[in-house]
């Protein structure tokens, strides 16, 4: 792993200490397996754009996904969910919405004072651009939108909860944009598979009769 995603990964699991998605947010249509039987990396499932300065990186917090990454992962990015739900539940309801799908979006800086613009983050799904209902900073330094090499800073943004997120969608920033959650879909359709595999073989299993 290159020093980049080494640095990448330890700022996610640092956030996972504050951020969360509210227990009411968008959970998408599929049956789950139980929590700890994920072996997904977070950088397999995100999105990434990368511009001249800068790189974003977008991961559904839907439950349906992190749960199927590795246990250690999920277990810090439930609690992110647990720890800011009164707080995620309140943007979506200011929004006028019920509920909301949740995205955790960190900006890296690839050169010396890299700006970036928040809202610039959007989302197309089944031909439709959806721009954030509200965006929860995370980092100290998000209120400057701007960042030096190598330094990072990261949101909540709630987008509407029609997202399906276990379907074909579109992250943009500005005119750049990344398709490649195509490829996430299918790893974590064959993911889930696995691990209820997993939690079948660790079940208890019936006395046979006498």
């Amino acid at each position: 792993m290159t020093a980049y995603w080494r640095t990448w990964v330890k700022a996610a699991a640092v956030a996972a200490a504050v951020v969360a998605t509210p227990a009411g947010l968008a959970a998408q249509n599929t049956d789950l397996p139980p929590a700890g039987f994920g072996s997904l990396r977070q950088d397999q499932v995100a999105v990434m754009i990368t511009t001249a300065n800068l790189a974003v990186r977008v991961l559904p917090l839907d439950e349906h996904v992190i749960r199927l990454l590795a246990p250690d992962t999920y277990s810090s990015l439930h609690a992110l969910v647990q720890s800011r739900s009164s707080a995620l539940a309140a943007a979506a309801r200011t929004a006028g919405r019920d509920s909301a799908a949740a995205f955790f979006v960190t900006f890296f800086g690839l050169q010396p004072q890299s700006t970036f613009i928040p809202d610039q983050v959007t989302v197309q799904s089944q031909g439709v651009f959806y721009r954030p209902l509200a965006i929860i900073p995370l980092s100290p330094q998000w209120n400057d939108a701007r960042l030096d090499q190598r330094q990072q800073a990261s949101a909540i943004y709630l987008f509407d909860p029609v997202i399906p997120v276990l379907q074909t969608f579109t992250v943009f920033y500005g005119n750049q944009y990344a398709a490649n959650f195509d490829n996430s879909i299918n790893l974590l359709q064959s993911e889930r598979a696995r691990a209820l595999a997993r939690a079948a073989q660790q079940s208890p299993q019936p006395t046979p009769p006498r």
